[in-house]
């Protein structure tokens, strides 16, 4: 997909997590595939785009000097333009990622006039996001204001009751594996979290959860790729370097 001189795109790249089922004292998104840190790989993969205009970076707190000194300086990843704390919930990252993100398209409309600004939000810890990917995300938010990255389920879900036995078997043919990057038009997004930040309940474990409750936009499933997986464990690590290696 080419550059729309109408539209800015930005990613927010989330790299705050601890990864604790990694069983590693060092952040999984620092660890090393290849000799280079798995954070490395989402970063390069947006920079490399052309339709991505610049890139949010959400470190964990106290990170992030080393994430521009180590990571993006040492690699060169130049649409960097912003690297800030995250929160202590992912939710509260993403609302960090929010504001960085509105000050670098005021300095752009300074300039360029009025823009409809998109905000891709990737976690950090998925390598292997790929161009197709971005362009089929691009493409749908640009349509439809909304998407998320997904596939299908291959196996059947069970849901359990409290006591772990099996309650019931949703059907397999409705469900989807929700991958990222979930990309949305950033008013729509700005105006989730913002009733979200004003709802009591809390208790949302994505992006797309929060337009579904608090706007009435619809969230289009946009096809992604089964080896976009996010690093959780130890194994993952074995697969994001084949997958890797044959997109290389």
């Amino acid at each position: 997909m080419e550059h729309n001189t109408n539209i800015r795109v930005t990613a927010v790249v989330l790299a705050g997590g601890r990864g604790n089922r990694m069983k590693s004292d060092i952040p999984k998104q620092y660890l090393e595939i290849m000799d280079r840190p798995v954070l490395y790989y989402s970063l390069a993969a947006f920079a490399a785009h052309p339709a991505v205009d610049d890139i949010v970076l959400v470190t964990g707190a106290g990170e992030e000097d080393y994430c521009r000194q180590e990571i993006v300086d040492r690699f060169h990843i130049e649409k960097v333009k912003a690297v800030v704390a995250g929160g202590a919930e992912r939710y509260d990252s993403v609302q960090n990622g929010l504001l960085a993100v509105e000050g670098l398209m005021k300095e752009a409309e300074a300039s360029q006039g009025t823009l409809r600004q998109i905000v891709m939000i990737h976690d950090g810890a998925r390598p292997c996001v790929t161009a197709e990917i971005i362009d089929r995300a691009l493409s749908d938010v640009i349509r439809y204001g909304a998407s998320v990255v997904a596939m299908p389920v291959k196996d059947t879900i069970k849901v359990a009751d409290p006591e772990g036995f099996a309650a019931s078997t949703p059907d397999r043919s409705l469900l989807w594996l929700i991958q990222t990057p979930q990309s949305f038009d950033y008013d729509l997004i700005r105006k989730a979290y913002d009733a979200f930040r004003a709802d009591s309940s809390r208790g949302a474990t994505d992006d797309a959860m929060l337009v579904e409750r608090y706007t009435d936009r619809k969230v289009k499933l946009t096809p992604g790729d089964y080896r976009n997986i996010k690093i959780t464990t130890p194994e993952d690590m074995i697969l994001a370097e084949a997958f890797l290696k044959i997109q290389r």
